[in-house]
């Protein structure tokens, strides 16, 4: 697992530290990290050094195991739970795109409204906008 710039990925619990929170052996947190299911950072001197985030992750996996789901089977739901969470951010990144882009066309036609209005009439932008006003138009319609 890559690291980020989010707090609870900062390595930070050496394995005795990290076997105690999840109650697990230091054996169990090399094996579970030969096989792929954790990646703990390291210190300068090769200490395995385990994350907020690495700990959380071993609790998931030993929820799972204890309710009788073999390592194989962690190792894919880690992966279909980690692609699912970057859909989810994806989603939301295009989310926030899609209203800049309403946004921004809802600019472009107001300043479109407005400039067919100055070019059929010959007024400018502040005649116009006042003649609306005095109309009783709503100039957030146009």
């Amino acid at each position: 697992m890559a690291r980020s710039d989010d707090p609870k990925d900062k390595p930070l619990y050496m394995i005795s530290v990290a076997a105690e929170l999840t109650g697990m052996h230091p054996q169990t947190l090399r094996v579970y990290e030969q096989k792929g299911l954790v990646t703990p950072g390291r210190s300068r001197g090769n200490t395995r050094l385990y994350s907020q985030g690495d700990i959380e992750r071993l609790n998931l996996i030993s929820k799972l195991t204890d309710e009788g789901i073999n390592l194989a089977g962690v190792v894919r739901i880690l992966d279909m739970r980690e692609r699912q969470l970057e859909r989810e951010r994806e989603i939301d990144e295009l989310r926030a795109r899609v209203r800049q882009l309403e946004d921004d066309i809802h600019e472009l036609r107001m300043q479109q409204r407005i400039t067919a209005l100055t070019r059929y009439d010959g007024q400018g932008p502040e005649q116009v906008m006042r003649g609306l006003l005095e109309s009783g138009t709503d100039s957030r319609r146009i």
